[in-house]
């Protein structure tokens, strides 16, 4: 007859699963950030789409072509950093689910388990960099123009 699991592993490997739990929890919070500015910037480009097509001048047409050139520029970048997240989040449930495997099947593959989890702490540090990247170009479309100041 096979034998159940000690109560006293489970809860030992649930200890040990605690941290990609929390980053889980960090990374969905980030996914929701990543998704709402995704959609703004959407909006946005929609909005100036329409305002291109009945832009009178030349000057008021290149502002738009240029604001909506970063837009889209922005969206790719959002959505890398969305993609990185997701393979983030990925990685560490596959880590969740392996501590689990290895310990209550008694495999050696803690440095399978230690190499998901460097991939996915990378994942989340290049997302986490996209994002930065992302805001510093938001900040550019954001400056009043210097021709209004003066």
């Amino acid at each position: 007859m096979p034998t159940l699991p000690a109560v006293s592993t489970i809860a030992q490997t649930i200890q040990l699963s605690l941290a990609p739990v929390f980053m889980l929890a960090a990374i969905g919070q980030l996914l929701n950030v990543l998704a709402g500015r995704l959609a703004r910037v959407i909006d946005r480009a929609r909005a100036l789409e329409l305002l291109l097509e009945r832009a009178g001048d030349e000057a008021h047409r290149g502002r738009l072509k240029w604001e909506l050139r970063l837009l889209d520029r922005r969206m790719s970048i959002i959505n890398a950093a969305l993609f990185m997240s997701v393979l983030s989040a990925v990685m560490a449930c596959l880590v969740i689910a392996l501590l689990f495997v290895a310990n209550l099947g008694k495999f050696h593959i803690g440095t399978w388990i230690a190499l998901a989890f460097i991939l996915s702490v990378s994942l989340l540090i290049l997302c986490l960099a996209a994002f930065m990247i992302e805001v510093r170009i938001s900040l550019r479309a954001i400056h009043v123009r210097k021709e209004i100041l003066s």
